[in-house]
């Protein structure tokens, strides 16, 4: 099994840098999308490939975030938004901004999402703590269901000083901070595996680089996408991988690969 995110920073701009030409050569399982900036009548042709079902979270805001699900096989069930998976929480501020479909194939669950950001102001910040104090009970919820779940996406969090190149300038920062590294260090805590870390301790890698500057050519980058999974799912994985050959948004795509075990 084949898995790829990537954060595309719109559709319609992904396309026309050749995402879906290099997607078709990856003969991927699933393609989990964020912030596609687009509605239903604005996704590109070439965005629909032969041989895949699709799901999408547009956001209710024109040209703002929006998350998608793409499927070789027919999913058990789909779910569109976190309300319809946790009716009983008030997620209506961020099914509004379109950040979450989860697909399931028996007892796996595979989730495409996108976190908020709380970079541009204190009150988006309030809002981003606000949404991973939700999350955390939702996912162990599932979990604890005896759902194997591999959650793919736009965390916006930095969760070791390994993970991004300027970490001691960005500790008052958002995706660096002290309470997102702890809620981070609780997800890994309640039985979640990145399994990127798990099978490359190591390594120094990013997964997105700011517009300004020379922050691309010069590597200076953070890893906030990721691939976050139940332990025996985690188990299974053989590879991960970031695209970075090609330039088709800010963030770079990320290849997890599994075993059939």
């Amino acid at each position: 099994m084949k898995i790829i995110t990537a954060n595309l920073n719109g559709i319609r701009a992904a396309t026309k840098k050749g995402f879906w030409d290099w997607f078709a050569g990856q003969h991927a399982d699933l393609l989990c999308l964020q912030e596609l900036k687009a509605h239903e009548h604005q996704i590109p042709e070439a965005a629909r490939p032969a041989g895949y079902q699709y799901y999408y979270h547009f956001a209710e805001k024109p040209g703002y975030s929006g998350v998608a699900l793409y499927s070789r096989k027919q999913p058990d069930a789909v779910h569109i938004g976190l309300g319809s998976v946790d009716p009983d929480t008030d997620w209506s501020r961020f099914d509004a901004e379109g950040r979450f479909v989860m697909a399931d194939f028996g007892k796996l669950s595979v989730i495409s999402a996108y976190f908020p950001s709380g970079s541009s102001s204190p009150e988006r910040q309030a809002g981003k703590m606000v949404f991973l104090e939700q999350f955390l009970p939702l996912i162990k919820r599932l979990k604890d269901q005896g759902r194997e779940l591999i959650v793919c996406g736009d965390i916006n969090i930095a969760h070791q000083r390994i993970d991004l190149k300027n970490w001691r300038g960005n500790q008052k920062n958002s995706g660096f901070l002290p309470e997102e590294r702890a809620w981070f260090d609780q997800w890994i805590t309640a039985g979640f595996t990145d399994i990127f870390r798990q099978l490359y301790p190591d390594k120094e890698q990013y997964s997105w680089w700011s517009n300004r500057g020379q922050a691309r050519a010069n590597n200076v980058g953070w890893r906030i996408d990721y691939h976050m999974c139940t332990a025996k799912t985690a188990a299974s994985a053989t590879e991960v991988g970031v695209y970075t050959d090609t330039w088709f948004s800010d963030h770079a795509p990320l290849t997890a690969t599994f075993s059939d075990s």
